[in-house]
């Protein structure tokens, strides 16, 4: 007989219970973001505007490749630099993360991971034109308080269970690590909301903004009789302030003083002058309805406004210093330190290309280059139309590399013959019968004598043409569409004063500017 042989099971080994990988990760998130709210502090209480944050994202731009900023333009338009915000927070977030999980495994790696991360974030400040060693102490201070708190929110997140206590016994002291993590972001939410109060810097421009409002003699800008068209659903022939498109590379605007601010001409000149705001506005303002648009403009894009600006013409500005005859450029600097390059020829021939303080009847908004901007009617922005100006250079083209010039975009721009359709919408649907077809055209500096309009494959139609006070600016046109039911296309072309008919050959903004006709697709009602 075979004996039988009964196993005993061993008793089940304790498990340890697999720690969730979220509270260091947030950790890393939450320290990130406390170190950034007190830089915005120290920098907000030393009147700097180079954040972290800021000088990272204004060295991105300056690297991004020329294709990707134009896609960003093309995609986000003048939401620009809030998409970049957005991508920002998304990336920081995840590094957060990262960073705090590597601390998590390897607390010697992830502390080194963070202080490279703050490394980078003072090499982009001090990378930043015109910053002192004073810009990187809001860096400095985010370390100081972001590396301990990494340490010790990590620590809360990771640290074991109490012995015995029922409701930790899966993982670590969630209450405890909570709790660390509720103080650290309602630190970091107090220390961003300070750190905007004690932004001294920026409530002393806006200061010296509301100053000017009463000090300068800026004019009502009521648009001229029979300029605008008021046609419904077409764009005002002037371009409210808040609704004018802002594209640069400026993810915070310079903060200058208007009592601070100088401009200095100098290079191939007789004599190197040096005017400040004051000596400036003595010398004389003029008013002009002016037309501007950036060169990433699409075919019937929305780059482009038009405004009445209040200036002293740039080719004053030019005579004081006499220019040397062998001179054809001047190369404009802002306070930012981006460049432009503008041929001579086009600021001293007459064309009202002003040294603008004022837009609309008010002195310039922070956001268009207060205090001071260039606006050259005939050209495209990115060759001219510099904002928080403060240096013009007297040069030669080959002699110098102006920002976008090094990144693919012509050394000239002027601008090109285009038109746009502003109502109907594209794809809209219309009622049949008499329907308006109305937009803008414009060659500044150059003018507008013709607007036509095409169906399908139909004949060219002329269009009624609102007045304009000058060739510098968008002339708005209609045309009374006899709409028959169907699906109908619809083309714009315009015609200059001195004959050039805009060409139907599409080309894309790069390197010069968009040209083609305007096309739209409209369904009619039957």
């Amino acid at each position: 007989m075979t004996d039988s042989v009964t196993a005993t099971p061993s008793a089940a080994l304790p498990s340890t219970p697999r720690r969730p990988w979220w509270p260091p990760a947030l950790a890393g998130v939450l320290a990130l973001g406390l170190g950034l709210a007190v830089a915005e502090v120290v920098a907000g209480a030393l009147g700097r505007a180079e954040t972290p944050v800021v000088a990272v994202g204004e060295e991105f731009i300056d690297l991004t490749p020329p294709w990707l900023k134009d896609f960003a333009i093309e995609t986000f338009g003048t939401h620009d630099k809030t998409a970049l915000l957005v991508g920002m927070g998304v990336v920081l977030t995840v590094l957060g993360g990262l960073i705090g999980l590597l601390t998590a495994r390897r607390k010697g790696a992830g502390m080194l991971a963070a202080t490279v991360l703050l490394v980078i974030a003072g090499f982009a400040v001090n990378n930043r034109p015109d910053t002192t060693m004073a810009d990187l102490i809001p860096t400095v201070a985010a370390g100081i308080v972001a590396l301990p708190t990494l340490s010790w929110l990590v620590g809360k997140a990771t640290a074991p269970p109490p012995t015995g206590d029922a409701e930790t016994a899966r993982g670590p002291s969630r209450r405890t690590f909570l709790t660390a993590a509720g103080i650290t972001a309602g630190l970091a939410v107090v220390g961003t909301g300070l750190g905007q109060l004690l932004g001294a810097r920026r409530a002393g421009v806006e200061t010296s903004r509301d100053d000017l409002a009463t000090s300068l003699d800026l004019p009502r800008a009521t648009p001229p009789d029979g300029a605008d068209l008021t046609v419904s659903g077409a764009e005002p022939w002037r371009t409210p302030n808040q609704d004018f498109y802002r594209i640069d590379t400026a993810l915070s605007e310079p903060l200058v003083r208007a009592e601070d601010w100088t401009l200095r001409v100098h290079g191939m000149v007789e004599n190197e002058v040096e005017l400040d705001y004051d000596q400036l506005v003595r010398m004389g303002l003029e008013d002009r309805w002016l037309t501007l648009n950036c060169v990433s403009n699409e075919v019937g894009g929305h780059l482009i406004g038009n405004a009445l600006w209040t200036g002293v013409p740039i080719a004053d500005v030019l005579a004081l210093a006499q220019p040397s005859p062998d001179a054809d450029a001047v190369r404009s600097r802002s306070q930012d330190g981006w460049t432009a390059g503008t041929p001579l020829d086009v600021l001293t021939d007459g064309r009202d290309a002003l040294l603008a303080v004022g837009m609309n009847g008010q002195p310039l908004p922070l956001a268009h280059g207060f205090p001071v901007r260039m606006i050259v009617p005939g050209l495209y922005g990115y060759v001219s139309a510099t904002k928080w100006v403060v240096e013009l250079e007297v040069s030669r083209f080959d002699q110098f590399n102006a920002y976008w010039t090094t990144r693919g975009w012509a050394e000239r721009g002027p601008v090109k013959v285009a038109s746009r359709i502003d109502v109907p919408s594209s794809q809209a649907n219309v009622d049949a019968g008499t329907v308006a077809v109305a937009g803008v055209a414009w060659a500044q500096h150059r003018g507008i004598d013709a607007v036509e309009v095409k169906v399908d494959d139909g004949d060219w139609n002329a269009a009624r043409l609102a007045a304009v006070p000058s060739t510098d600016t968008w002339r708005q046109w209609v045309w009374g569409w006899d709409a028959e039911p169907g699906d109908h296309r619809l083309q714009v072309r315009a015609t200059t004063a001195d004959g050039e008919v805009q060409t139907s050959e599409q080309a894309p903004p790069v390197p010069d500017g968009a040209s083609g006709w305007h096309t739209i697709d409209v369904t009619v009602n039957g």
